[in-house]
Protein backbone atom coordinates (compact mmCIF):
# COMPACT_ATOMS: atom_id res chain seq x y z
CA UNK A 1 0.00 0.00 0.00
CA UNK A 2 1.42 3.57 -0.92
CA UNK A 3 2.63 6.28 1.72
CA UNK A 4 -0.77 8.46 0.16
CA UNK A 5 -3.44 5.54 0.94
CA UNK A 6 -1.84 4.68 4.17
CA UNK A 7 -2.20 8.18 5.22
CA UNK A 8 -5.35 8.87 3.88
CA UNK A 9 -6.65 5.03 5.31
CA UNK A 10 -5.49 6.38 8.90
CA UNK A 11 -6.66 9.49 8.56
CA UNK A 12 -10.09 8.12 7.77
CA UNK A 13 -9.99 5.84 10.45
CA UNK A 14 -9.18 8.15 13.07
CA UNK A 15 -12.32 10.39 12.40
CA UNK A 16 -13.90 6.53 12.28
CA UNK A 17 -13.41 6.42 15.59
CA UNK A 18 -15.04 9.09 16.96
CA UNK A 19 -18.25 8.41 14.66
CA UNK A 20 -18.09 4.34 15.04
CA UNK A 21 -16.11 3.10 18.37
CA UNK A 22 -17.55 -0.02 18.56
CA UNK A 23 -16.69 -0.72 14.89
CA UNK A 24 -13.15 -2.11 13.23
CA UNK A 25 -12.46 1.74 11.61
CA UNK A 26 -9.80 0.64 9.95
CA UNK A 27 -11.71 -2.48 7.65
CA UNK A 28 -14.44 0.72 7.71
CA UNK A 29 -11.74 3.27 6.35
CA UNK A 30 -11.32 0.72 3.55
CA UNK A 31 -14.68 0.79 2.80
CA UNK A 32 -14.92 4.39 2.99
CA UNK A 33 -12.49 5.26 0.39
CA UNK A 34 -13.49 2.17 -2.08
CA UNK A 35 -16.92 4.26 -1.90
CA UNK A 36 -15.68 7.54 -2.27
CA UNK A 37 -12.60 6.33 -5.10
CA UNK A 38 -14.65 3.56 -6.95
CA UNK A 39 -11.95 1.88 -9.19
CA UNK A 40 -13.51 3.70 -12.58
CA UNK A 41 -12.83 7.43 -10.56
CA UNK A 42 -10.30 9.43 -10.64
CA UNK A 43 -7.76 8.46 -8.03
CA UNK A 44 -6.83 10.31 -4.86
CA UNK A 45 -4.36 13.10 -4.64
CA UNK A 46 -0.95 12.20 -3.27
CA UNK A 47 -1.41 14.82 -0.39
CA UNK A 48 -4.15 16.76 1.15
CA UNK A 49 -5.08 20.25 -1.10
CA UNK A 50 -4.02 22.60 1.23
CA UNK A 51 -6.30 25.29 2.91
CA UNK A 52 -5.82 28.11 1.01
CA UNK A 53 -7.71 30.87 -0.92
CA UNK A 54 -7.56 29.79 -4.38
CA UNK A 55 -11.27 27.53 -4.67
CA UNK A 56 -12.85 31.34 -5.09
CA UNK A 57 -12.36 34.43 -6.44
CA UNK A 58 -14.07 37.91 -6.91
CA UNK A 59 -15.46 36.13 -10.07
CA UNK A 60 -17.67 34.09 -7.95
CA UNK A 61 -21.01 34.64 -8.03
CA UNK A 62 -23.96 32.06 -7.86
CA UNK A 63 -27.62 31.75 -9.12
CA UNK A 64 -29.99 29.59 -6.55
CA UNK A 65 -32.70 28.10 -8.71
CA UNK A 66 -35.23 25.50 -8.83
CA UNK A 67 -34.58 23.14 -12.19
CA UNK A 68 -38.41 24.63 -13.14
CA UNK A 69 -38.27 28.54 -12.62
CA UNK A 70 -37.92 28.89 -16.18
CA UNK A 71 -40.80 26.76 -18.13
CA UNK A 72 -42.79 26.90 -21.32
CA UNK A 73 -44.50 23.43 -22.10
CA UNK A 74 -42.30 22.31 -24.29
CA UNK A 75 -38.46 22.41 -24.24
CA UNK A 76 -37.00 20.59 -21.17
CA UNK A 77 -36.46 23.05 -18.05
CA UNK A 78 -33.10 22.52 -17.63
CA UNK A 79 -32.15 23.29 -21.44
CA UNK A 80 -34.00 26.62 -20.83
CA UNK A 81 -32.33 27.20 -17.50
CA UNK A 82 -29.02 27.30 -19.32
CA UNK A 83 -30.15 29.16 -21.88
CA UNK A 84 -31.90 31.99 -19.75
CA UNK A 85 -28.37 32.44 -17.50
CA UNK A 86 -26.43 32.28 -21.34
CA UNK A 87 -28.03 35.16 -22.49
CA UNK A 88 -28.70 37.40 -19.47
CA UNK A 89 -25.73 36.13 -16.92
CA UNK A 90 -22.92 35.64 -18.52
CA UNK A 91 -20.11 37.25 -16.59
CA UNK A 92 -22.38 37.75 -13.30
CA UNK A 93 -22.62 34.84 -11.61
CA UNK A 94 -20.23 32.04 -12.97
CA UNK A 95 -22.21 29.20 -10.52
CA UNK A 96 -25.89 27.91 -10.13
CA UNK A 97 -27.17 26.00 -7.14
CA UNK A 98 -29.47 23.80 -8.97
CA UNK A 99 -32.32 22.87 -6.32
CA UNK A 100 -32.91 19.17 -5.48
CA UNK A 101 -33.19 18.07 -9.26
CA UNK A 102 -34.42 14.27 -8.22
CA UNK A 103 -37.31 12.54 -8.66
CA UNK A 104 -39.37 13.20 -5.29
CA UNK A 105 -42.81 12.93 -3.74
CA UNK A 106 -43.01 16.47 -1.76
CA UNK A 107 -41.25 19.69 -0.66
CA UNK A 108 -40.47 20.55 -3.97
CA UNK A 109 -37.18 18.17 -4.38
CA UNK A 110 -36.68 17.58 -0.58
CA UNK A 111 -38.34 14.34 -0.44
CA UNK A 112 -36.17 12.68 -2.82
CA UNK A 113 -36.84 8.80 -3.92
CA UNK A 114 -33.93 7.74 -5.92
CA UNK A 115 -30.87 10.26 -5.56
CA UNK A 116 -29.25 8.73 -8.72
CA UNK A 117 -31.51 10.01 -11.51
CA UNK A 118 -32.86 13.37 -12.79
CA UNK A 119 -36.32 14.08 -12.43
CA UNK A 120 -37.37 13.08 -15.99
CA UNK A 121 -40.15 16.07 -15.82
CA UNK A 122 -37.01 18.41 -15.37
CA UNK A 123 -34.54 16.10 -17.94
CA UNK A 124 -31.59 14.20 -17.92
CA UNK A 125 -27.88 14.07 -16.38
CA UNK A 126 -26.59 14.93 -19.66
CA UNK A 127 -28.10 18.07 -19.11
CA UNK A 128 -27.07 18.56 -15.87
CA UNK A 129 -23.81 17.65 -17.44
CA UNK A 130 -23.96 20.30 -19.96
CA UNK A 131 -25.35 23.36 -17.34
CA UNK A 132 -21.67 21.78 -15.59
CA UNK A 133 -19.30 22.97 -18.64
CA UNK A 134 -20.87 26.71 -18.30
CA UNK A 135 -20.95 27.25 -14.67
CA UNK A 136 -19.71 25.71 -11.39
CA UNK A 137 -22.79 23.52 -10.33
CA UNK A 138 -23.66 23.09 -6.87
CA UNK A 139 -26.26 20.02 -6.07
CA UNK A 140 -28.56 19.30 -2.80
CA UNK A 141 -27.36 16.28 -0.78
CA UNK A 142 -30.46 15.85 1.07
CA UNK A 143 -28.39 13.92 3.81
CA UNK A 144 -31.00 13.69 6.85
CA UNK A 145 -34.09 11.97 5.03
CA UNK A 146 -35.28 10.62 1.82
CA UNK A 147 -39.02 10.00 0.64
CA UNK A 148 -41.32 7.70 2.34
CA UNK A 149 -42.50 6.74 -1.09
CA UNK A 150 -38.59 5.96 -2.12
CA UNK A 151 -36.78 2.96 -3.18
CA UNK A 152 -35.07 2.88 0.12
CA UNK A 153 -38.08 3.38 2.72
CA UNK A 154 -40.31 0.67 0.47
CA UNK A 155 -37.25 -1.86 1.00
CA UNK A 156 -36.97 -0.82 4.73
CA UNK A 157 -41.08 -1.80 5.32
CA UNK A 158 -40.34 -5.09 3.55
CA UNK A 159 -37.78 -5.74 5.62
CA UNK A 160 -35.07 -6.19 2.97
CA UNK A 161 -31.20 -6.13 3.85
CA UNK A 162 -29.54 -3.54 4.01
CA UNK A 163 -32.48 -1.03 3.84
CA UNK A 164 -33.59 -2.76 7.42
CA UNK A 165 -31.47 -0.56 9.17
CA UNK A 166 -31.35 2.35 7.30
CA UNK A 167 -33.92 4.85 9.10
CA UNK A 168 -33.58 5.95 12.71
CA UNK A 169 -36.51 4.40 14.96
CA UNK A 170 -37.80 5.63 18.07
CA UNK A 171 -40.04 4.76 20.99
CA UNK A 172 -43.13 6.58 22.02
CA UNK A 173 -42.53 6.11 25.58
CA UNK A 174 -38.84 8.22 24.77
CA UNK A 175 -38.66 11.74 26.31
CA UNK A 176 -38.17 13.44 23.06
CA UNK A 177 -39.65 17.01 24.69
CA UNK A 178 -35.43 18.35 23.94
CA UNK A 179 -35.61 17.12 20.64
CA UNK A 180 -35.55 20.74 18.38
CA UNK A 181 -38.01 21.03 15.90
CA UNK A 182 -37.60 23.01 12.56
CA UNK A 183 -41.66 22.13 11.95
CA UNK A 184 -45.10 21.47 14.11
CA UNK A 185 -45.61 17.98 13.05
CA UNK A 186 -45.34 14.64 15.35
CA UNK A 187 -41.97 14.04 15.26
CA UNK A 188 -42.84 10.18 15.34
CA UNK A 189 -44.84 8.16 12.24
CA UNK A 190 -46.21 4.68 13.14
CA UNK A 191 -45.27 1.94 10.76
CA UNK A 192 -46.53 -1.57 9.41
CA UNK A 193 -43.22 -3.09 8.36
CA UNK A 194 -42.56 -6.86 7.97
CA UNK A 195 -40.66 -6.23 11.80
CA UNK A 196 -43.62 -5.87 13.10
CA UNK A 197 -45.25 -1.98 13.85
CA UNK A 198 -41.92 0.87 13.83
CA UNK A 199 -42.13 4.29 14.93
CA UNK A 200 -39.84 6.13 12.63
CA UNK A 201 -38.27 9.45 13.11
CA UNK A 202 -39.37 12.46 10.82
CA UNK A 203 -37.60 16.04 11.65
CA UNK A 204 -39.30 17.88 8.86
CA UNK A 205 -42.35 15.76 7.65
CA UNK A 206 -43.93 12.45 7.66
CA UNK A 207 -42.99 12.09 3.89
CA UNK A 208 -39.54 12.58 5.11
CA UNK A 209 -37.71 9.34 6.72
CA UNK A 210 -34.69 10.41 9.19
CA UNK A 211 -31.65 8.02 7.95
CA UNK A 212 -30.23 5.98 10.14
CA UNK A 213 -26.11 7.37 10.37
CA UNK A 214 -25.62 5.24 13.26
CA UNK A 215 -25.74 1.97 10.91
CA UNK A 216 -22.24 2.41 8.98
CA UNK A 217 -24.00 1.48 5.23
CA UNK A 218 -25.99 4.45 5.84
CA UNK A 219 -22.52 6.59 5.07
CA UNK A 220 -21.16 4.85 2.95
CA UNK A 221 -24.44 4.52 0.64
CA UNK A 222 -24.16 8.70 0.93
CA UNK A 223 -20.58 8.76 -0.06
CA UNK A 224 -20.88 6.56 -3.24
CA UNK A 225 -24.46 9.58 -3.81
CA UNK A 226 -21.28 12.50 -3.94
CA UNK A 227 -19.09 10.72 -5.77
CA UNK A 228 -21.97 10.50 -8.92
CA UNK A 229 -22.54 13.81 -8.45
CA UNK A 230 -18.80 15.03 -8.77
CA UNK A 231 -18.44 12.36 -11.92
CA UNK A 232 -21.36 14.38 -13.17
CA UNK A 233 -19.91 17.61 -13.24
CA UNK A 234 -20.76 18.98 -9.80
CA UNK A 235 -18.15 20.80 -7.66
CA UNK A 236 -20.28 22.64 -4.56
CA UNK A 237 -22.16 19.84 -2.48
CA UNK A 238 -24.69 21.78 -0.31
CA UNK A 239 -25.45 19.38 2.67
CA UNK A 240 -29.24 20.30 3.51
CA UNK A 241 -30.14 19.88 6.77
CA UNK A 242 -26.99 18.40 7.82
CA UNK A 243 -27.00 19.71 11.29
CA UNK A 244 -29.36 16.68 12.19
CA UNK A 245 -28.32 13.70 10.99
CA UNK A 246 -26.68 12.08 14.39
CA UNK A 247 -29.61 11.27 16.75
CA UNK A 248 -29.55 10.34 20.54
CA UNK A 249 -32.60 10.19 22.80
CA UNK A 250 -31.93 12.30 25.41
CA UNK A 251 -30.31 14.93 23.63
CA UNK A 252 -31.86 17.88 21.25
CA UNK A 253 -30.90 16.08 18.77
CA UNK A 254 -28.82 18.61 16.82
CA UNK A 255 -25.29 19.52 15.90
CA UNK A 256 -23.74 16.30 17.78
CA UNK A 257 -19.85 15.34 18.19
CA UNK A 258 -20.63 12.75 14.99
CA UNK A 259 -22.39 15.39 12.87
CA UNK A 260 -19.15 16.98 12.82
CA UNK A 261 -16.90 14.51 12.94
CA UNK A 262 -19.12 13.11 9.31
CA UNK A 263 -18.14 16.37 7.91
CA UNK A 264 -14.96 16.55 8.85
CA UNK A 265 -14.76 12.84 7.01
CA UNK A 266 -16.45 14.38 3.80
CA UNK A 267 -14.14 16.96 3.99
CA UNK A 268 -10.94 14.90 4.17
CA UNK A 269 -12.50 13.20 1.44
CA UNK A 270 -12.88 16.11 -0.59
CA UNK A 271 -9.42 17.28 0.57
CA UNK A 272 -8.15 14.07 -1.15
CA UNK A 273 -10.28 14.71 -4.39
CA UNK A 274 -8.71 15.58 -7.74
CA UNK A 275 -11.71 17.28 -8.48
CA UNK A 276 -11.77 20.76 -6.77
CA UNK A 277 -15.01 19.69 -4.47
CA UNK A 278 -16.25 22.46 -2.06
CA UNK A 279 -18.55 21.22 1.07
CA UNK A 280 -21.35 23.81 2.04
CA UNK A 281 -23.50 23.37 5.18
CA UNK A 282 -27.06 24.35 5.71
CA UNK A 283 -27.77 24.93 9.17
CA UNK A 284 -30.43 27.35 9.30
CA UNK A 285 -29.32 28.37 13.31
CA UNK A 286 -28.28 31.31 15.73
CA UNK A 287 -24.99 32.66 14.61
CA UNK A 288 -22.77 30.80 17.58
CA UNK A 289 -23.86 27.20 16.01
CA UNK A 290 -23.42 28.23 12.45
CA UNK A 291 -20.10 29.55 12.64
CA UNK A 292 -19.35 25.36 14.41
CA UNK A 293 -19.89 24.09 10.95
CA UNK A 294 -16.60 25.53 9.95
CA UNK A 295 -14.61 23.17 12.74
CA UNK A 296 -10.70 23.97 12.87
CA UNK A 297 -10.66 24.35 9.08
CA UNK A 298 -11.57 20.89 8.62
CA UNK A 299 -15.47 21.11 8.14
CA UNK A 300 -17.33 22.98 5.83
CA UNK A 301 -15.52 25.12 3.45
CA UNK A 302 -18.23 27.36 3.31
CA UNK A 303 -21.10 28.07 5.26
CA UNK A 304 -24.61 30.63 4.58
CA UNK A 305 -24.41 34.19 6.17
CA UNK A 306 -27.71 33.31 7.92
CA UNK A 307 -28.31 36.86 9.62
CA UNK A 308 -28.38 38.29 6.39
CA UNK A 309 -31.64 37.81 5.12
CA UNK A 310 -33.55 39.57 8.28
CA UNK A 311 -30.78 41.95 8.88
CA UNK A 312 -30.55 43.65 5.57
CA UNK A 313 -34.52 43.34 5.11
CA UNK A 314 -34.46 44.94 8.78
CA UNK A 315 -32.45 47.62 8.03
CA UNK A 316 -34.50 48.59 4.79
CA UNK A 317 -37.58 48.61 6.53
CA UNK A 318 -36.34 50.51 9.31
CA UNK A 319 -34.30 52.84 7.64
CA UNK A 320 -31.52 52.27 9.90
CA UNK A 321 -28.34 49.67 9.96
CA UNK A 322 -27.20 49.67 13.29
CA UNK A 323 -28.34 46.18 13.93
CA UNK A 324 -26.75 44.62 10.62
CA UNK A 325 -23.33 47.11 11.41
CA UNK A 326 -23.32 45.71 15.03
CA UNK A 327 -23.59 42.03 13.69
CA UNK A 328 -21.16 42.80 10.54
CA UNK A 329 -18.32 44.15 13.03
CA UNK A 330 -18.74 41.15 15.72
CA UNK A 331 -18.14 38.64 12.96
CA UNK A 332 -14.71 36.85 12.18
CA UNK A 333 -13.08 36.64 8.86
CA UNK A 334 -13.99 33.33 7.48
CA UNK A 335 -10.72 30.97 8.42
CA UNK A 336 -8.03 30.45 5.89
CA UNK A 337 -9.62 27.99 3.52
CA UNK A 338 -13.05 28.78 4.10
CA UNK A 339 -15.60 31.43 3.50
CA UNK A 340 -18.83 32.73 4.18
CA UNK A 341 -21.99 32.20 1.33
CA UNK A 342 -24.02 35.49 1.59
CA UNK A 343 -27.36 35.97 0.35
CA UNK A 344 -30.28 37.54 1.22
CA UNK A 345 -33.05 35.13 -0.30
CA UNK A 346 -33.75 31.90 -0.52
CA UNK A 347 -36.22 29.26 -1.82
CA UNK A 348 -37.46 28.66 1.74
CA UNK A 349 -38.13 32.59 2.59
CA UNK A 350 -36.19 34.83 5.31
CA UNK A 351 -35.26 32.22 8.59
CA UNK A 352 -36.14 34.11 11.71
CA UNK A 353 -33.93 31.80 13.51
CA UNK A 354 -30.60 33.51 12.87
CA UNK A 355 -32.19 37.15 14.01
CA UNK A 356 -32.13 35.65 17.91
CA UNK A 357 -30.08 37.89 20.21
CA UNK A 358 -29.21 40.33 17.13
CA UNK A 359 -33.05 41.88 16.57
CA UNK A 360 -34.96 43.03 19.54
CA UNK A 361 -38.34 40.90 19.74
CA UNK A 362 -39.93 44.14 19.68
CA UNK A 363 -38.24 45.03 16.15
CA UNK A 364 -39.09 41.85 14.87
CA UNK A 365 -42.91 42.09 15.79
CA UNK A 366 -42.75 45.18 13.43
CA UNK A 367 -40.75 43.51 10.75
CA UNK A 368 -43.23 41.10 10.34
CA UNK A 369 -46.26 42.82 10.37
CA UNK A 370 -45.02 45.09 7.55
CA UNK A 371 -43.89 42.34 5.49
CA UNK A 372 -47.12 41.03 6.29
CA UNK A 373 -48.79 44.20 5.16
CA UNK A 374 -47.18 43.36 1.73
CA UNK A 375 -48.44 39.96 1.58
CA UNK A 376 -45.90 37.92 3.02
CA UNK A 377 -46.76 35.00 5.08
CA UNK A 378 -45.51 33.25 8.79
CA UNK A 379 -44.79 29.98 9.33
CA UNK A 380 -44.12 28.61 12.82
CA UNK A 381 -41.93 25.95 14.37
CA UNK A 382 -42.45 24.07 17.46
CA UNK A 383 -40.69 24.68 20.93
CA UNK A 384 -40.06 21.64 23.64
CA UNK A 385 -42.46 23.00 26.41
CA UNK A 386 -45.56 22.62 23.50
CA UNK A 387 -45.56 26.15 21.97
CA UNK A 388 -44.64 27.56 18.73
CA UNK A 389 -42.54 30.60 17.54
CA UNK A 390 -41.81 32.38 13.98
CA UNK A 391 -39.39 30.00 11.94
CA UNK A 392 -39.19 31.91 8.62
CA UNK A 393 -41.12 34.79 6.82
CA UNK A 394 -42.52 33.77 3.94
CA UNK A 395 -42.06 36.21 0.71
CA UNK A 396 -40.35 37.20 -2.37
CA UNK A 397 -37.73 39.84 -1.51
CA UNK A 398 -38.47 42.19 -3.59
CA UNK A 399 -42.33 41.98 -2.82
CA UNK A 400 -41.44 42.78 0.87
CA UNK A 401 -39.17 46.11 -0.14
CA UNK A 402 -42.73 47.02 -0.66
CA UNK A 403 -43.04 49.60 1.86
CA UNK A 404 -40.98 50.34 4.98
CA UNK A 405 -42.12 50.95 8.77
CA UNK A 406 -43.45 54.31 7.21
CA UNK A 407 -45.66 52.71 4.49
CA UNK A 408 -44.94 52.51 0.89
CA UNK A 409 -43.37 54.92 -1.50
CA UNK A 410 -42.18 55.39 -4.63
CA UNK A 411 -38.30 53.73 -3.80
CA UNK A 412 -39.12 50.48 -3.82
CA UNK A 413 -36.40 49.40 -6.84
CA UNK A 414 -33.97 51.58 -5.67
CA UNK A 415 -34.60 50.04 -1.95
CA UNK A 416 -34.17 46.68 -3.68
CA UNK A 417 -31.47 47.24 -5.64
CA UNK A 418 -29.80 48.07 -2.47
CA UNK A 419 -29.93 45.05 -0.60
CA UNK A 420 -28.96 43.00 -3.35
CA UNK A 421 -25.64 45.51 -3.18
CA UNK A 422 -24.97 44.80 0.14
CA UNK A 423 -24.96 41.12 -0.65
CA UNK A 424 -22.54 41.90 -3.07
CA UNK A 425 -20.00 44.08 -1.19
CA UNK A 426 -19.45 41.88 1.90
CA UNK A 427 -16.84 39.43 2.86
CA UNK A 428 -17.98 35.77 1.25
CA UNK A 429 -19.34 34.69 -2.06
CA UNK A 430 -22.48 35.86 -3.16
CA UNK A 431 -25.25 34.17 -4.28
CA UNK A 432 -28.66 35.53 -5.40
CA UNK A 433 -32.21 33.75 -5.86
CA UNK A 434 -33.69 33.83 -9.37
CA UNK A 435 -36.95 35.22 -7.91
CA UNK A 436 -34.57 38.36 -6.33
CA UNK A 437 -32.71 38.65 -10.08
CA UNK A 438 -35.78 38.82 -11.64
CA UNK A 439 -37.80 41.16 -9.08
CA UNK A 440 -40.84 38.17 -8.79
CA UNK A 441 -43.45 39.05 -6.99
CA UNK A 442 -45.49 37.21 -3.61
CA UNK A 443 -47.29 34.33 -6.04
CA UNK A 444 -50.23 34.43 -3.89
CA UNK A 445 -51.96 32.44 -6.52
CA UNK A 446 -49.33 29.56 -6.03
CA UNK A 447 -50.31 29.60 -2.07
CA UNK A 448 -53.81 29.25 -2.40
CA UNK A 449 -52.80 26.28 -5.21
CA UNK A 450 -50.49 24.54 -3.40
CA UNK A 451 -51.74 25.12 0.38
CA UNK A 452 -47.86 25.81 1.09
CA UNK A 453 -46.49 29.22 2.26
CA UNK A 454 -43.18 28.58 1.01
CA UNK A 455 -45.05 28.16 -2.76
CA UNK A 456 -44.88 32.35 -2.11
CA UNK A 457 -41.31 32.50 -3.55
CA UNK A 458 -41.40 29.73 -5.48
CA UNK A 459 -42.93 31.25 -9.01
CA UNK A 460 -42.41 29.32 -12.13
CA UNK A 461 -42.14 31.73 -15.05
CA UNK A 462 -43.52 30.97 -18.57
CA UNK A 463 -40.00 31.59 -20.69
CA UNK A 464 -42.05 33.48 -23.51
CA UNK A 465 -43.87 35.86 -20.69
CA UNK A 466 -40.35 36.34 -19.18
CA UNK A 467 -38.73 37.35 -22.43
CA UNK A 468 -41.77 39.73 -23.21
CA UNK A 469 -40.87 41.37 -20.01
CA UNK A 470 -37.28 41.36 -20.36
CA UNK A 471 -37.93 43.35 -23.32
CA UNK A 472 -40.29 45.87 -22.12
CA UNK A 473 -37.50 48.74 -20.78
CA UNK A 474 -40.42 49.40 -18.29
CA UNK A 475 -40.80 46.15 -16.81
CA UNK A 476 -40.06 45.93 -12.83
CA UNK A 477 -37.77 42.74 -14.52
CA UNK A 478 -36.01 44.66 -17.55
CA UNK A 479 -35.36 47.07 -14.81
CA UNK A 480 -33.32 44.90 -12.04
CA UNK A 481 -32.00 42.21 -14.16
CA UNK A 482 -29.40 43.98 -16.02
CA UNK A 483 -28.62 46.78 -13.18
CA UNK A 484 -28.09 43.87 -10.76
CA UNK A 485 -26.07 41.73 -13.73
CA UNK A 486 -23.92 45.11 -14.15
CA UNK A 487 -22.83 45.37 -10.74
CA UNK A 488 -21.98 41.48 -10.63
CA UNK A 489 -19.33 41.96 -13.70
CA UNK A 490 -18.19 44.91 -12.20
CA UNK A 491 -17.54 43.07 -9.08
CA UNK A 492 -15.72 40.34 -10.97
CA UNK A 493 -13.26 43.05 -11.75
CA UNK A 494 -12.06 44.01 -8.37
CA UNK A 495 -9.75 42.17 -5.95
CA UNK A 496 -10.86 44.01 -3.14
CA UNK A 497 -13.74 41.72 -3.30
CA UNK A 498 -12.77 38.38 -3.14
CA UNK A 499 -14.12 36.67 -0.44
CA UNK A 500 -11.40 36.35 2.21
CA UNK A 501 -10.29 40.20 1.48
CA UNK A 502 -10.02 42.03 4.74
CA UNK A 503 -13.49 43.66 6.12
CA UNK A 504 -13.76 46.33 8.32
CA UNK A 505 -17.45 47.73 9.19
CA UNK A 506 -17.26 51.62 9.19
CA UNK A 507 -18.43 53.61 12.11
CA UNK A 508 -21.00 56.00 10.45
CA UNK A 509 -24.10 57.91 10.29
CA UNK A 510 -26.70 54.57 11.23
CA UNK A 511 -28.40 55.35 7.90
CA UNK A 512 -24.93 54.21 6.20
CA UNK A 513 -23.75 50.29 6.42
CA UNK A 514 -20.52 51.01 4.83
CA UNK A 515 -17.94 48.45 4.86
CA UNK A 516 -14.01 48.68 3.74
CA UNK A 517 -12.45 45.93 2.25
CA UNK A 518 -9.11 45.65 0.75
CA UNK A 519 -7.26 43.31 -1.65
CA UNK A 520 -5.39 40.23 -0.65
CA UNK A 521 -2.02 42.03 -2.05
CA UNK A 522 -3.00 45.33 -0.92
CA UNK A 523 -3.42 47.01 -4.05
CA UNK A 524 -6.93 48.13 -3.73
CA UNK A 525 -9.01 49.31 -1.39
CA UNK A 526 -13.07 49.61 -1.58
CA UNK A 527 -14.99 51.75 0.90
CA UNK A 528 -18.24 50.37 -0.18
CA UNK A 529 -21.08 52.73 1.10
CA UNK A 530 -24.99 51.86 1.49
CA UNK A 531 -27.87 54.42 2.39
CA UNK A 532 -30.19 51.97 4.14
CA UNK A 533 -32.75 55.08 4.56
CA UNK A 534 -35.29 57.09 2.17
CA UNK A 535 -33.17 60.11 3.50
CA UNK A 536 -30.48 61.83 1.53
CA UNK A 537 -27.40 61.66 3.63
CA UNK A 538 -24.06 63.56 3.90
CA UNK A 539 -20.98 62.01 5.20
CA UNK A 540 -17.40 64.11 5.11
CA UNK A 541 -14.64 61.69 2.77
CA UNK A 542 -12.52 62.44 5.66
CA UNK A 543 -14.64 59.44 7.51
CA UNK A 544 -13.58 57.20 5.32
CA UNK A 545 -9.64 57.27 5.85
CA UNK A 546 -9.13 58.01 2.14
CA UNK A 547 -5.02 57.53 1.27
CA UNK A 548 -3.86 61.13 0.27
CA UNK A 549 -2.29 61.36 -3.05
CA UNK A 550 -4.28 58.72 -4.71
CA UNK A 551 -7.55 59.09 -6.95
CA UNK A 552 -10.69 58.17 -5.50
CA UNK A 553 -13.58 56.87 -7.82
CA UNK A 554 -16.88 55.66 -7.05
CA UNK A 555 -17.33 52.46 -9.15
CA UNK A 556 -20.93 52.94 -9.53
CA UNK A 557 -21.02 56.49 -10.42
CA UNK A 558 -17.85 57.28 -11.98
CA UNK A 559 -17.46 60.44 -9.92
CA UNK A 560 -14.00 61.89 -8.41
CA UNK A 561 -13.82 61.80 -5.25
CA UNK A 562 -11.32 63.95 -3.10
CA UNK A 563 -10.03 62.90 0.13
CA UNK A 564 -10.48 65.43 3.38
CA UNK A 565 -12.34 68.08 1.27
CA UNK A 566 -15.06 66.58 -0.43
CA UNK A 567 -18.53 65.85 1.18
CA UNK A 568 -20.23 62.43 0.04
CA UNK A 569 -23.61 62.37 -0.25
CA UNK A 570 -25.68 59.40 -0.55
CA UNK A 571 -29.58 59.81 -2.11
CA UNK A 572 -32.10 57.64 -1.32
CA UNK A 573 -31.20 54.08 -0.90
CA UNK A 574 -27.95 54.61 -2.78
CA UNK A 575 -24.94 52.86 -3.03
CA UNK A 576 -21.02 53.36 -3.59
CA UNK A 577 -18.19 51.49 -4.10
CA UNK A 578 -15.22 54.12 -3.53
CA UNK A 579 -11.96 52.81 -4.43
CA UNK A 580 -8.35 53.48 -5.47
CA UNK A 581 -7.73 51.12 -8.24
CA UNK A 582 -9.70 50.95 -11.32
Amino acid sequence: MSKTATSLRSRTAAILDRIYPEQDTHALAGKVIEAFWPPEATPARKLPRKAGNSLWSQRDAVMITYGDSIIDGVHKPLDLLLDFMLNHLQGAVNGVHILPFFPFTSDDGFAVTDYRKVNPALGEWQDINRISRHFHLMSDLVCNHVSSQGTWFNAYRQGQEPFDKFFFEADPADDLSDVVRPRTTPLLQEVETAMGIRHVWCTFSHDQIDLNFANPEVLLEILRIIRLHVDMGVRIIRLDAVAFVWKEVGTKCIHLPQTHAIIQLMRLLADYASEPVILLTETNVPKAENLSYFGKRNEAHSIYNFPLPPLILYSLLSGTAKYLAAWARAMPPAPLGCAYLNFSASHDGVGMRPAEGLLPDAEIARMIQTVQSSGGLVSMRALPDGGQSVYELNTSYFSAMTRTFEGEDEYKIARFVCSQTIVMSMEGVPAFYIHSLLATPNDLEGVERRSMNRAINRHRWDYPTLRARMADPGSEQARILPALAERLRLRARQPAFHPNATQFTLPLDARIFGVWRQALDRTQSIFALHNVSADTVEIPSSSLNLIADEAWVDLLSGERVEPETDTITLAPYQCRWITNAY
